[in-house]
């Protein structure tokens, strides 16, 4: 019972100054909202990143063409067309593991339908780049490998480019569209993919075979990349090294000489694509974090000051039979009360903070219970490291002085 005896003094005695108490409580409040919100809004961020890294499909190695120079400046590999179709072929044929691969054929193009027109990107890929992209039909069919070898003009359309040129209603399966001048038939039509990591529209997109692409539109003999699928996640840097060491010999690079290609795996692409986010998730948190030490410094000045106008009620309780602990315990538990108190009206400041955000804003937010608990057990932990030396001020006055104080 001695605990509740004690619990009931100490909100006795935070009601008796309930504005200063409220003042108190601020820092706390205004430190665990901010670190909830902060959180939330990188691990949402973090989230959404991978989301579109799962929506790339899954088992995926990237290859990618080598580096172009101009004027000094490096372009970055996949800006020289490097690889070729026997490099496709050869990999297809001869890396362990592969179960599907796909060039792609990328070019940004004019195209029209009746008095309708507009400039697209242009996919050109392979019959299996859809299930491997996890990239579903809405409507009609995807094109087949003998359309890839006869350079078919046909094309899948994306959502939004189909709204564009053939309005929200109309079905543009086995519609003509013509591209740079080249009359191709939509077969299908692409389900929804959203906006990418760089914040373009995915649905904003044509696909054709890459043979059409290549003979049709772009004139080119070489490409910038393949999507390569390994049979399960496990052999990811099986065939990853398999792809390496296949094109260095076909490309007769020398022991020591730099590759003239890029291979990453998807959990490479994605380690990368997330860690700027988890930094950035650190340093706002460990910056919200600051206020909440400014609301310890808050409590441990507010209980000094209690301390204070209370030593003749110390003195008297003392007198009668209070022992160093029972103080000690009193004005621990009252700054651990502020503390927490203050963490769980933060907490919900924080989590309401976090959904408008995500309503008014559309930033993506994600509150974890681990962020939610671990805020609150550092609000009362602060609560107690900076009541700790008020409390053991009061516990240690004397009992004669204390009577004497006035």
């Amino acid at each position: 019972m001695r605990i509740f005896a004690i619990l009931r003094i100490s909100l006795r005695a935070l009601k008796r100054n309930l504005l200063r108490t409220l003042l108190t409580m601020l820092g706390i409040i205004i430190g665990v909202a901010a670190v909830i919100a902060m959180v939330s809004i990188g691990n949402g961020a973090k989230a959404q990143i991978e989301a579109q890294i799962a929506s790339l499909g899954q088992n995926i190695v990237i290859v990618m063409s080598g580096n172009f120079r101009r004027g000094g400046v490096s372009m970055g590999f996949g800006s020289a067309g490097t690889l070729t179709v026997d490099d496709l072929r050869a990999i297809e044929r001869e890396v362990p593991a592969v179960v599907s691969i796909t060039p792609e054929v990328r070019a940004n193009a004019q195209v029209a339908v009746g008095n309708q027109n507009l400039s697209t990107s242009i996919i050109g890929v392979a019959s299996a780049y859809p299930e491997m992209r996890s990239w579903t039909i809405a409507n009609g069919s995807a094109f087949t490998d003998q359309d890839v070898k006869s350079a078919a003009k046909v094309a899948l359309i994306g959502k939004t480019t189909s709204t564009q040129l053939f309005g929200a209603d109309e079905d543009p399966i086995g519609q003509i569209i013509r591209i740079k001048n080249a009359p191709f038939t939509v077969v299908g039509l692409l389900g929804s993919k959203g906006m990418s990591m760089n914040g373009s529209d995915q649905d904003d997109v044509i696909m054709v075979p890459w043979t059409s692409a290549m003979k049709r539109l772009t004139g080119g003999t070489t490409f910038r990349n393949f999507s390569v699928q390994a049979e399960d996640p496990d052999q990811l840097v099986d065939v990853q090294l398999g792809i390496s060491e296949l094109l260095r010999q076909r490309h007769r690079i020398q022991v020591g000489q730099d590759d003239d290609f890029m291979v990453r795996t998807q959990t490479e692409i994605s380690d990368t694509a997330t860690a700027t986010s988890k930094t950035m998730t650190v340093l706002l948190g460990s910056i919200a974090g600051v206020s909440l030490l400014v609301g310890g410094i808050g409590i441990m000045n507010i209980m000094l000051v209690s301390v204070t106008e209370r030593t003749r009620e110390i003195g008297i309780r003392m007198a009668v039979g209070a022992k160093g602990f029972n103080i000690l315990s009193q004005f621990l538990i009252e700054a651990v009360l502020l503390s927490g108190l203050g963490g769980v009206i933060g907490i919900a400041l924080g989590v309401g903070t976090s959904k408008i955000l995500a309503a008014t804003q559309n930033w993506p937010t994600l509150t974890s219970t681990n962020s939610i608990v671990i805020a609150f057990l550092f609000s009362a932990a602060v609560g107690i490291f900076f009541g700790f030396y008020p409390a053991r001020k009061a516990a240690s006055l004397d009992p004669i002085d204390s009577l004497r104080y006035e």
